[in-house]
């Protein structure tokens, strides 16, 4: 058998013996108290020495004490809980989320510092009107020629009742960074933009067609960056027209170019050109 079994069984018969044992202590006292009173009484035989007497009552006294202590001992004994494995108690964890308990609080936001008389000063816009800045003046055209520059205005002769084509011919004997071609073909009945086109690289100019105050408006534009070489150059703008002979005594034109960094200007019209000897 095992000790632990032997201890088990040992364990539950003490506890059976203490249940069962029930020491009247006023009982076993009343006894002593008989005892010693029947001693005193006169004429009592003592039977044994007054010594012998009192280690008597002490005795009853020790194997009532020992009787107590051995039935104590055991109730103590057999309540005695077996020993279990200790628990440890932890708190709950917290229902928070899992970011709220790994961050740590974020602070907020200290407010932006007031502003200063002088950033308030900078921030609003100054009542001094700054000085407009100087832009160059378009000078006014008031011929055919001007500097570098020669133009003329014709009607192509392959132009019929329906359809003309007018050519503005630019002569120039200095290279141009800058040029302006306007080509103003009046509203005779019925004209319409029929295309455009130029003997210098298409890619080197912006084109555009437009209606404004009664005349159609052919307008090519030098690109930034490009240039035109010393030459003759040809801008010609078609159109459709109502049937018959058309009139372009009303339409004109007009160029702008810089030339070594001066700007120049020429306009002119679509009326017959006559040489000193009256050929037409």
């Amino acid at each position: 058998m095992r000790q632990q079994d032997v201890h088990d069984e040992l364990r539950a018969r003490l506890h059976e013996a203490a249940e069962a044992h029930e020491p009247d202590r006023a009982r076993v006292l009343a006894r002593i108290e008989r005892g010693m009173t029947a001693r005193d009484r006169p004429g009592h035989r003592a039977t044994l020495p007054p010594v012998f007497g009192w280690l008597r009552v002490v005795g009853a006294t020790a194997a009532v004490a020992a009787v107590l202590g051995v039935g104590g001992y055991a109730v103590a004994s057999a309540v005695r809980p077996t020993p279990t494995e200790k628990t440890v108690a932890v708190s709950p964890t917290p229902s928070g989320s899992p970011d709220a308990t790994s961050r740590p609080p974020s602070r907020s936001a200290a407010p932006p510092p007031p502003a200063t008389s002088s950033t308030s000063a900078s921030s609003r816009p100054s009542s001094t009107p700054s000085s407009p800045r100087a832009t160059a003046t378009a000078p006014v055209a008031k011929g055919e020629r001007d500097g570098p520059l020669w133009s003329d205005g014709s009607v192509d002769p392959h132009s019929n009742d329906f359809w003309a084509q007018s050519d503005v011919t630019l002569k120039t004997t200095g290279r141009l960074t800058s040029l302006t071609v306007r080509l103003k073909v009046a509203q005779t009945g019925g004209v319409s933009n029929a295309g455009a086109w130029r003997s210098l690289p298409e890619t080197d100019f912006t084109q555009t067609v437009a209606e404004q105050d009664g005349f159609l408006v052919y307008t090519w534009t030098l690109k930034p960056g490009s240039g035109v070489a010393v030459g003759e150059w040809v801008f010609a703008g078609q159109y459709n027209h109502e049937q018959g002979g058309r009139d372009a005594g009303d339409d004109s034109y007009t160029i702008t170019g810089t030339a070594g960094g001066k700007q120049y200007a020429v306009t002119g019209d679509f009326a017959t050109h006559t040489t000193t000897d009256g050929d037409s």
